[in-house]
């Protein structure tokens, strides 16, 4: 799955949506350049870091 709220996205065998997480901070109203400009994208983290292990979850439809 890609698309403008989840890049990277894939579902996993728990049924988990797994995808791409933004660290994002607002900016102050000195820094922005125009009435959409509002954000500024700090980090992307991986999916596989953003959400707990398939693993450690405990669905008992997964075979560990």
């Amino acid at each position: 799955m890609n698309d403008v709220f989840a890049k990277s996205g894939r579902v996993r065998a728990d049924g988990r949506h797994v995808h791409d997480v933004n660290l994002i901070e607002v900016k102050r109203p000195e820094e922005s350049k125009g009435p959409w400009d509002l954000y500024r994208i700090i980090a992307t983290i991986p999916g596989e870091q953003a959400f707990r292990p398939l693993h450690e979850g405990g669905c008992p439809l997964v075979r560990q």
